[in-house]
């Protein structure tokens, strides 16, 4: 989604204060140098790490996506098994989704981190690119756990239920799932255009969020329990689905006589072992980030925030830096979790285990002969 950038700062009581005496701006300037002299108050400063980190999480994540894609593309338009390509086709649309993702955030917060970010008193308030910026955070927040969850849900109907499978799936109805999956985490995305709650500038200044920390009010609980409740809800049915068909193809593999192969049940392994792992990616990156900010929301609403605001801050910051690294991390899945990879390191573990099996019987082997003697 996105790399936030890295600032040192510590809040002091006194700049709301001299902030909000605007007939004394020139005293309040004096003071708050003086006291970053004395060392009893730091300004908010970016460090040459923080952008050096944006751009290396940039560059990372424009790398992974167009190797998946690459890969994706090449094995899509090899494939002639219609499950297969149905399952590619919704696998590139992820990674096209992540790599947009990944570049369009990260373009606006590289921006932001350039200039400085915006000054600590403009955090509540929200300009053109801040809705712009929290709107894609929303949308391609929400499009992989969406995406995820049809893709679950449409290997599970395939390996449980093949026949309904065939006569139900087709490419048609494959990209018209795409387009209401899109359109879904649209709709959560532009609420905040039409006042139904708000985007606002998040700690330290360099992105944009929905209004979880601070003056919460009623439209932006909705948000946040449509964002937070929806993403949650995708974890969970994927696990579901994804379980229902491990389970199953365990169980066919089970039954299945010695001797016999069937190559539809080793591409439905591949593709459910790669479910696993963009499940377990999504839950790893996006859990801690949904659950804070529902959290932290609540609290902001009910009042019960109190001293614990910084707390808050800090972890809705390092919560989005772990989702920032779904839209890296979903491409290797694909690019890792490959049959012919799996093979490879298949045979690699089966010829290492040979090995140690040879030699442990050659070293038993002269133990034996003494016995004998």
């Amino acid at each position: 989604m996105l790399a936030l950038s890295h600032y040192n700062s510590s809040a002091s009581p006194l700049l709301p204060l001299l902030a909000n005496d605007s007939g004394r701006k020139v005293e309040a300037q004096v003071v708050v140098e003086g006291l970053s002299q004395q060392g009893n108050f730091t300004l908010m400063q970016p460090t040459t790490s923080g952008i050096i980190a944006v751009i290396l999480s940039m560059t990372m994540g424009i790398f992974s996506n167009i190797v998946a894609l690459f890969i994706l593309v090449n094995a899509y338009s090899l494939q002639r098994r219609r499950s297969k390509a149905t399952f590619l086709l919704f696998a590139t649309s992820l990674v096209i989704t992540d790599f947009i993702g990944h570049v369009i955030p990260g373009a606006l917060v590289l921006r932001l981190y350039l200039a400085g970010g915006v000054s600590r008193d403009e955090f509540n308030s929200s300009d053109a690119m801040c809705q712009f910026l929290g709107g894609s955070m929303v949308f391609f927040g929400l499009c992989p756990l969406f995406m995820g969850c049809a893709m679950a849900a449409e290997r599970c109907l395939g390996v449980t239920k093949p026949l309904l499978h065939s006569s139900l799936v087709t490419k048609t109805r494959t990209k018209i799932s795409l387009s209401v999956v899109w359109l879904a985490a649209l709709f959560v995305a532009i609420l905040p255009f039409f006042r139904l709650g708000s985007y606002t500038y998040q700690d330290p200044g360099t992105w944009c969020f929905i209004n979880v920390l601070s003056d919460t009010n009623t439209m932006d609980m909705v948000i946040v329990v449509l964002f937070s409740g929806l993403g949650l809800t995708s974890l969970v049915v994927a696990l579901l689905c994804n379980t229902i068909s491990g389970v199953t193809l365990v169980l066919a593999r089970l039954r299945r006589p010695s001797g016999s192969h069937h190559s539809a049940k080793s591409h439905d392994i591949e593709m459910v072992v790669q479910l696993v792992g963009i499940m377990v990616t999504s839950c790893i990156c996006w859990s801690p980030l949904l659950i804070v900010s529902l959290i932290s929301a609540i609290r902001s609403y009910t009042g019960t925030t109190g001293e614990n605001l910084s707390k808050y801050k800090t972890l809705v910051l390092m919560t989005v830096r772990m989702a920032s690294w779904n839209q890296t991390l979903d491409p290797w899945v694909y690019i890792l979790l490959r049959r012919t990879v799996l093979r490879k390191i298949y045979l690699i573990a089966r010829c290492h285990r040979g090995t140690a099996n040879n030699r442990w019987e050659q070293s038993s082997v002269p133990s034996s002969e003494k016995n004998q003697v």
